[in-house]
């Protein structure tokens, strides 16, 4: 298979996804589950003619099917979709952070570590307050918070640490974009910030944080 052609119609789901967003949210929901295959398929495609590290693709493949099983649940109205959305992207990001992690926090001082958890604590309480989360939700949405400031951090250490800084760019990118994303769902799941192109900046925003994601990945595990 041309290593092209997934990559195209990746490209293509993703536009129909946001004028969807825009014109007819019906076409962007229906769209929307073939995403993150589709990605996964443009990666397989890529590294069967390349020589890379299987593990790393491993991982991020899983956590990109995660993440379509996220979208699917988060495409339905209620509290177990919702739940159920959160706990498939939370098991994603702890595939991403393995994978990131794993390279970026070898040999790192535990001044780096202190360092880095208090960062990330206070964040986590920033964004909590900021989103008025509260009551039974509170302990759930923390920990995916922090789950996503440990992502950030994992790539912030690689960026900082080790030579590819075009590739931990991309995933450091990559990662705040994530956060940024998710953070616009929850602001309006909260009613804390509602504007017209919400849910187009959600997903332009969570597209592009995965692509990142992709691209970083595949730059670090060619041979």
């Amino acid at each position: 298979m041309n290593r092209n052609v997934p990559a195209f119609f990746f490209f293509l789901a993703c536009v129909v996804n946001l004028c969807g967003r825009i014109w007819e949210p019906a076409l962007a929901s229906a769209v929307k589950p073939a995403l993150l295959p589709l990605l996964a398929m443009a990666v397989l495609v890529f590294v069967s003619n390349h020589r890379t590290d299987r593990h790393m693709i491993t991982l991020l493949v899983t956590a990109e099917l995660f993440g379509c099983v996220g979208d699917i649940c988060l495409l339905f109205d209620g509290f177990i979709p919702f739940a159920s959305g959160i706990g498939a992207f939370l098991v994603g990001h702890i595939f991403y952070i393995t994978l990131f992690g794993g390279q970026s926090w070898k040999g790192m001082d535990w001044k780096a570590w202190l360092a880095g958890l208090v960062v990330m604590g206070a964040l986590v309480f920033t964004l909590v307050k900021l989103l008025r989360i509260e009551g039974a939700l509170l302990p759930p949405m923390a920990v995916y918070g922090f789950t996503l400031t440990l992502l950030i951090f994992s790539t912030f250490c690689g960026l900082v640490r080790l030579r590819d800084k075009t590739a931990w760019g991309l995933l450091f990118v990559g990662a705040l974009l994530f956060t940024f994303s998710d953070a616009l769902i929850a602001a309006g799941t909260f009613h804390v910030w509602e504007f017209e192109l919400r849910e187009f900046v959600v997903m332009l925003t969570y597209l592009l944080a995965q692509t990142f994601l992709a691209l970083g990945t595949l730059r670090l595990a060619e041979k």
